[in-house]
């Protein structure tokens, strides 16, 4: 399992995914990888290649909420999207892209996002986004114990 945070953190809340990877502890599975990709987004998609069971976004979302709100969603990437591959994208449309264009499968993906205050240019998180990142953390704890749990049964 490939847990992702991704982000840019030169853009204020936009910088959400890396900051809950940098606090994430060590996982106990060898097999589950966590990686703060940042704006990486090829990287990523080159790390996509690697046939994983299942991938865990950590990202901010789109300011239509209460900003710190966090949210937990399966996000099915859909194989006729009319995303085009970006080199230089980080966001998930342009990632799952540039696996498709490789020869590659998304995996089952689930996102950890936070509702945006602001990502004006700037360091450092907003207060209501940065009050969320422990909530993050746990979050994502349990996101890939379930997914952990799940492929156990199977």
């Amino acid at each position: 399992m490939l847990v992702a945070g991704i982000g840019n953190i030169f853009l204020g809340d936009d910088g959400f995914g890396p900051e809950v990877v940098r606090r994430l502890p060590p996982h106990p599975e060898s097999d589950v990888r966590v990686v703060d990709y940042g704006i990486r987004g090829m990287h990523l998609a080159y790390d996509l290649l690697d046939r994983w069971e299942a991938l865990v976004l950590i990202d901010a979302v789109p300011n239509r909420g209460t900003p710190g709100a966090l949210v937990v969603f399966h996000a099915e990437p859909d194989p006729t999207s009319a995303a085009q591959l970006d080199a230089h994208a980080m966001n998930p449309d342009a990632v799952f892209a540039g696996v498709r264009a490789l020869g590659g499968t998304v995996p089952s993906t689930v996102v950890v996002g936070c509702q945006i205050e602001s990502v004006a240019e700037g360091i450092g998180l907003s207060g209501p986004v940065g009050a969320a990142v422990d909530a993050a953390v746990d979050a994502v704890d349990r996101v890939v114990a379930d997914l952990l749990s799940a492929r156990q049964e199977v």
